[in-house]
């Protein structure tokens, strides 16, 4: 049993205001792990605060300071990664090679390319006359979700040091000892007290105190859509900047000329991929009509092959869903997808027959899937893939355009093909031919998939403010 008691504020770990506990589950034995401190408003007010005190000096600090704050950083996150990912796998349930790379390994690797992208960041130009300013913004308020814990904590702290803010951290209470962990690296890197600063909480209480508190300057949100306007809502009030990472239903193009075997089957596992808890999984495989026999073949033997089971063991490819809230909405939208006409051609209602405990869901694929169907409307959240035909590629562009989501995209086929619809595409981000994950790309979404970017320098750009100072070199 874990159990994290205490707060990180103001480079201290301090009892919280309230005495108030929740337990966490293991999602693959569905029996507690540990059990967390919930913060109050008091103990939002503590942290922004002595956040608030820290900007003061933090904000003026040199780039070469921050980069070698940054760097400290990234060798204590490679030191502790698997005890991040061993946490990681056991309170999200990762399968426990997954969480130690990639769970884990990306905390690390967004700080280094945080690193690259500050040490070339120009923080001042001459425009004319005008000298041109980028400026901390400020107290950041930041709330992170649970299915990619340390990658969105990291995508979002590590630029928010860099550019001279402050901050205090709200993780998922479904995934909290990680965060904890990370507070621990912060410290002992030596991050200047107040600096960075860790409250663990609920959405209602904590991040809602957080996204309405006149003192903090800008919360960056990662979440569902639905959270989100409620954080946006909260924060109308004070005029602060909302920057935000939600949902997606993103589709999956596979064209004529792909190689359908290939495409297919890196299709379902890029849809699977962390049990299907991944915001920006392509959950939609658009494929040519007439091939709709064979690409569904492909993609039920590829979902049969695939291994549903506990975290801890090395033939796992997929572990629990991480929640029962999580597990119940997953088998009501599958269900729903029965009820609506689509066909059932692997997975289904209800856990593996192997399985009779944990939050395990069956890799499930619909084909023949219509683009208004409520599985091919809403995000899942978990191991379910629609199948949609199309009949030209004017027509494919229409049906991934038309969600209200734009998070990602993804096309297989002929490179030059591709690239030439990759534009016609209203997603944040668009990847060819299974390309490797750039850290340096620019992530977030359109329409109802978020505001603002992440990653390398453009998360640089949202952490700061524009000044100009007219007639700087006038006499």
């Amino acid at each position: 049993m874990i159990h994290a008691h205490r707060f990180y504020i103001d480079g201290e770990w301090v009892e919280p205001c309230v005495p108030k506990t929740l337990e966490v589950i293991d999602p693959s034995t569905e029996q507690p792990a540990g059990t967390i401190a919930l913060g109050s408003a008091a103990d939002v007010e503590r942290a922004v605060t002595a956040a608030r005190r820290a900007f003061a000096s933090f904000s003026r600090t040199s780039k070469a300071e921050r980069i070698d704050l940054l760097k400290r950083i990234v060798a204590i996150l490679k030191r502790r990664n698997d005890e991040l990912g061993d946490i990681i796998s056991r309170e999200m349930g990762a399968p426990l090679a997954m969480a130690r790379a990639e769970q884990a390994g990306i905390g690390a690797t967004h700080f280094e390319q945080t690193v690259k992208a500050l040490e070339t960041f120009t923080f001042d130009y001459m425009q004319s006359s005008t000298r041109i300013l980028r400026e901390p913004i400020g107290v950041i308020g930041m709330i992170t979700p649970w299915n990619w814990p340390i990658n969105q904590i990291a995508c979002k702290v590590a630029p928010a040091l860099a550019t001279g803010c402050t901050m205090v951290l709200k993780p998922s209470e479904i995934a909290p000892f990680n965060a904890v962990i990370f507070a621990e690296i912060m410290d002992e890197a030596g991050v200047p007290k107040g600096v960075f600063n860790l409250v663990q909480g609920d959405g209602l209480t904590v991040g809602a105190e957080l996204a309405s508190h006149p003192d903090v300057d800008m919360v960056s949100f990662t979440g569902s859509t639905r959270a989100g306007i409620a954080v946006a809502q909260a924060a109308a009030p004070t005029v602060k900047r909302v920057h935000q990472e939600l949902g997606g239903k993103s589709p999956n193009i596979i064209l004529r000329s792909a190689d359908f075997s290939a495409a297919v089957t890196a299709g379902v596992r890029r849809c699977f991929g962390n049990s299907g808890q991944t915001c920006t999984a392509p959950t939609r495989m658009l494929v040519p009509v007439e091939r709709m026999e064979e690409a569904s073949s492909i993609a039920a033997s590829e979902a049969a092959a695939l291994v549903v089971g506990p975290p801890s063991d090395p033939r796992t490819d997929l572990g629990p869903v991480a929640s029962s809230a999580q597990f119940d909405k997953i088998q009501t939208l599958i269900e729903r997808g029965i009820a609506e006409g689509a066909e059932l051609i692997a997975g289904g209602l209800g856990r593996p027959p192997h399985l009779d405990a944990g939050y395990y869901v069956r890799p499930t694929v619909f084909a023949r899937v219509t683009n208004q169907m409520t599985i091919a409307r809403e995000e899942i959240f978990g191991p379910v893939l629609s199948i949609i035909g199309y009949q030209s590629e004017d027509e494919a562009i229409g049906i991934a355009n038309d969600t209200p989501y734009g998070l990602a995209a993804y096309i297989q086929g002929d490179p030059e093909e591709a690239r030439a619809l990759a534009g016609r595409l209203r997603a944040g981000s668009v990847r060819l031919n299974s390309a490797a994950w750039d850290s340096a790309a620019p992530f977030g979404g359109y329409k109802q998939s978020g505001n603002g970017r992440e990653y390398g320098k453009f998360g640089l750009h949202e952490f700061t403010e524009v000044k100009g100072i007219v007639g700087f070199l006038n006499d």
